[in-house]
């Protein structure tokens, strides 16, 4: 125990010709009078959403058993590590009986509980609540909050469908009930906005990814000097959180790479490297985000509704999103489900790296986050918003209990979930939602515990 020496500052930087990088929590930040009493009790809760476009198919996500013994489905089971801090939560409604809306409905309501104003102009749904979170908890951290993607929805801005506006599929994070939020679908974007200064201008970021310098390596001698407080097992840690730093740009300068420097102005995003690199690559900078405490609150839609996107990996040659129509077609719901089962791999990978994350107090990253994956579909088929397939993983720093299936009864608001997460994070909250997805009371995590 460090009883003399001065902790070093929580919000402790690395600085350097324009680039700061914040650290991951050291041993050294821990104050030596405040010991912590049990795992997790002293480390910031992180919230993060995956999102899963035109829903996944039922057979393949939902288990049929009820309680601790649940089977582990097709999608579930590259979750299996997991299971003790897995929630599968079933009979959970995005909407109502007269919500039609369908692809729109679906992500719209996910995280507002609010039906989309039907309208190429006029959109309105209501704040999400990973915007109340990042109010709330995102008050502490650089960022309040980071909102990601993989296709870019410049390239279908006026795709609107329906007569509902573009906007409603583009995003699942809404700021107020009138201001969707921008999915960021290019990694240098997001690691400029975590470690360096890149600005948008097209120009000084060509000029930068030119040099390809490292930001580690304008701030070496900030390292040397950090490096002087800490101990044995800190020294280490920073060793790790610098490969992993460096192991990160590296990629995405190599993505870079490979597109034409040329070109005066990036109407293509700068640097998207190849499908499945692309999922891993934002997986990782969000890991990087909430081990620097840069952000505690993510959103991230690993496709958009109505997707287009062909899984050429997995031998298909039909878009994602036709796929999902199967009518019964034995063969086209066997690749839509395949599709859902290679998201949950991608997400399970990223599972890995949280729980081998090790915190101050020796708990893991992944023991003090809540994360919630999931459709705002239930049947795509049909475009029924009912009984969509929504999962909980995570020890919520001690406020969650998994290893269960839950079954709720039939017609329970999604909207009830956002509660009894954000209750258990310290926001008393009675109600969420609006317009056919207002909760009518708080989730029971705790049930068959």
């Amino acid at each position: 125990m460090r009883l003399l020496k001065k902790p070093m500052p929580r919000r402790t930087f690395l600085r350097g010709l324009g680039a700061s990088i914040s650290l991951p929590v050291l041993d050294v930040m821990t104050p030596a009078l405040g010991a912590l009493s049990k795992p997790g009790s002293a480390m910031p809760l992180r919230v993060g959403y995956v999102y899963s476009p035109n829903g996944i198919i039922k057979e393949r996500w939902r288990p049929t058993i009820a309680g601790a013994d649940f089977e582990l489905t097709d999608v579930l089971q590259p979750w299996e590590p997991f299971r003790d801090q897995l929630l599968v939560l079933t009979h959970l409604n995005n909407g109502d009986a007269e919500s039609v809306s369908g692809h729109v409905g679906g992500s719209t309501m996910f995280l507002t509980g609010t039906e989309p104003n039907k309208s190429l102009s006029e959109i309105q749904a209501n704040q999400s609540v990973d915007q109340l979170l990042a109010r709330e908890i995102g008050a502490e951290t650089p960022l309040g909050s980071l909102q990601v993607c993989i296709e870019n929805a410049a390239e279908l801005a006026g795709q609107s469908s329906g007569g509902y506006s573009s906007a409603y599929t583009n995003t699942i994070s809404w700021a107020s009930p009138t201001t969707p939020l921008p999915m960021e679908h290019r990694p240098r974007e997001i690691f400029e906005r975590l470690f360096g200064d890149g600005g948008t201008d097209p120009e000084a970021r060509i000029s930068r990814i030119r040099r390809q310098k490292s930001i580690l390596d304008f701030v070496q001698g900030d390292v040397a000097r950090v490096r002087k407080q800490l101990g044995h097992v800190d020294s280490l840690k920073l060793d790790e959180f610098s490969d992993a730093l460096r192991d990160v740009e590296y990629r995405v300068q190599k993505a870079e790479g490979k597109v034409d420097m040329e070109l005066p102005e990036i109407e293509r995003p700068v640097g998207i490297p190849e499908h499945e690199e692309h999922v891993r690559l934002m997986y990782d900078l969000l890991l990087l985000a909430f081990q620097t405490d840069t952000t505690r609150v993510f959103t991230y839609m690993i496709a958009r509704e109505y997707s287009e996107l062909v899984y050429t990996n997995l031998g298909h040659t039909d878009p994602y999103h036709p796929l999902t129509h199967h009518r019964g077609s034995p063969e086209r719901k066997q690749q839509a489900g395949d599709i859902d089962v290679y998201h949950a791999q991608l997400f399970a990978e990223f599972l890995t790296k949280m729980r081998d994350t090790v915190e101050i107090d020796g708990s893991s990253l992944l023991d003090n986050v809540m994360l919630v994956y999931g459709a705002g579909l239930g049947d795509a088929d049909i475009h029924s918003q009912w009984n969509v397939p929504v999962a909980l993983l995570g020890g919520g720093g001690g406020r969650l209990k998994g290893g269960r299936h839950l079954v709720f009864e039939e017609g329970t608001p999604l909207s009830n979930l956002h509660v009894a997460m954000l209750n258990r994070i310290g926001i008393p909250t009675e109600f969420f939602g609006g317009q056919l997805g207002f909760s009518t009371g708080e989730l029971d995590l705790d049930a068959l515990a």
